[in-house]
């Protein structure tokens, strides 16, 4: 459970310490690949591990297609006009929450601060 956890804080770090600026029109692309990696990082993989289910193909490969889903999405919006991106955000978002609130209870359990 430590090693995604030591990566997203060695990218936090990676990212506050660099300049590199993103361009305006990547903008939409960026926050749906955020999110869905996000996404992949807490469902399949810290929320995983707590429940033992952890499977590290499993993860990899959710990883990039949920990233590579999304932002197809984005394109495939942009090429029609309309704000298809915003849909992805809307169910990343759900689903960050609905692991994040899982993980929670999980720990909470696990450390015996509630009976099951």
């Amino acid at each position: 459970m430590w090693l995604p956890a030591l990566f997203l804080v060695l990218g936090l770090i990676l990212g506050f310490l660099t300049n590199i600026t993103i361009p305006d029109i990547y903008a939409n692309y960026l926050s749906i690949a955020v999110l869905a990696a996000l996404d992949t990082l807490f469902g399949g993989g810290i929320r995983a591990q707590l429940e033992d289910k952890f499977d590290q193909k499993v993860f990899i490969t959710g990883f990039f297609f949920n990233v590579s889903l999304a932002a197809f999405l984005a394109f495939l919006g942009v090429q029609l006009g309309i704000d298809l991106y915003l849909a992805a955000i809307f169910a990343f978002g759900v689903r960050l929450f609905q692991n994040l609130a899982i993980i929670r209870r999980l720990l909470l359990e696990k450390y015996r601060f509630i009976k099951k």
